[in-house]
């Protein structure tokens, strides 16, 4: 299957305050992101027009921008505004969305106060991120050979871009060895969450998930726990270790890109996708694309 690169697409992108085509979205290759990883994003899913939680992935991303000591220029109103004008321009209803903000260059060394901050957003069509087949049996996971750094050994609790590096390390370990992600544990040596997704794990009827005190509480975590907790279920938030999967029933993971995925194999483990990540992804699925109130949608 051929790729169509992402630099050499049709379409319309939000850069610094204006709408620009496509490909000439560009930055230096002196960028000081570029180097020195000094970049924050946010992933996002547009439903029937609208953005699943679009300011609270906004916030999201200047708290990052604020954790790596730099100010967004923008606010989280006008970052709003350039989202949905994006899906607008783009004729986009379904759709993945990528808000990012950089240092530009201005500098190039580690010290860099003086760099531009850039911010851009892009949207475009994506599918489920696994085939539907490979959602009802599960995915396969192997441990990472990397893990989840302390807090006070990098910005953990920022969605920077420099984080992401051991994920696609890890994931490309994972592929070649024929599953289709990793497992990532933490400093300690605890479940921490999968390379770009929370994870839970059903036991005794009961939800439990790692407590992220060391990597991002994803707003599809939290959304998911609202979910559970209002159909009566249990969560807890606790110290996971990998010898619990022994006693799990059911495990899935949740992000924007993955939404709920069920998971089949952990290493030697091996789960059935039941009720209870039926349940949840039902709801789920109903929830993002339920319309806001007063909402009118984004795309033409």
């Amino acid at each position: 299957m051929s790729l169509i690169p992402f630099d050499d697409r049709d379409g319309t992108i939000w850069f610094n305050g204006a709408l620009v085509p496509w490909r000439e979205a560009k930055l230096h290759v002196l960028s000081h992101a570029l180097h020195y990883g000094s970049s924050v994003f946010e992933g996002e899913r547009a439903y029937n027009g609208h953005i699943f939680k679009m300011t609270e992935h906004h916030e999201r991303l200047r708290l990052s921008g604020e954790i790596l000591g730099f100010e967004l220029p923008y606010s989280v109103a006008e970052i709003d505004a350039a989202a949905e004008a994006v899906l607008r321009e783009n004729g986009l209803v379904d759709a993945y969305v990528r808000p990012v903000a950089w240092r530009g260059s201005e500098m190039m060394g580690v010290s860099a106060q003086a760099t531009r901050i850039n911010v851009a957003i892009a949207a475009w069509e994506w599918p489920s991120y696994f085939n539907p087949e490979l959602r009802a049996k599960g995915i396969r996971l192997m441990t990472s050979p990397w893990r989840r750094p302390a807090p006070d050994t990098a910005p953990v609790h920022a969605k920077a871009a420099g984080l992401y590096m051991i994920c696609t390390m890890s994931k490309h370990a994972a592929e070649d060895q024929g599953y289709h992600d990793c497992l990532m544990l933490d400093y300690r040596g605890q479940v921490a969450e999968a390379t770009g997704a929370n994870i839970f794990l059903l036991q005794d009827d009961k939800l439990h998930t790692p407590t992220p005190d060391c990597f991002l509480d994803g707003i599809t975590r939290r959304t998911v726990i609202d979910l559970a907790r209002a159909e009566g279920i249990e969560v807890v938030e606790r110290t996971i270790m990998p010898e619990d999967f022994a006693k799990t029933s059911e495990v899935f993971l949740t992000g924007t890109a993955a939404e709920i995925t069920p998971v089949g194999e952990i290493d030697q483990y091996k789960f059935t996708p039941g009720q209870m990540t039926q349940l949840l992804s039902g709801a789920y699925g109903e929830l993002v694309r339920k319309a806001p109130a007063g909402a009118k949608g984004c795309a033409a």
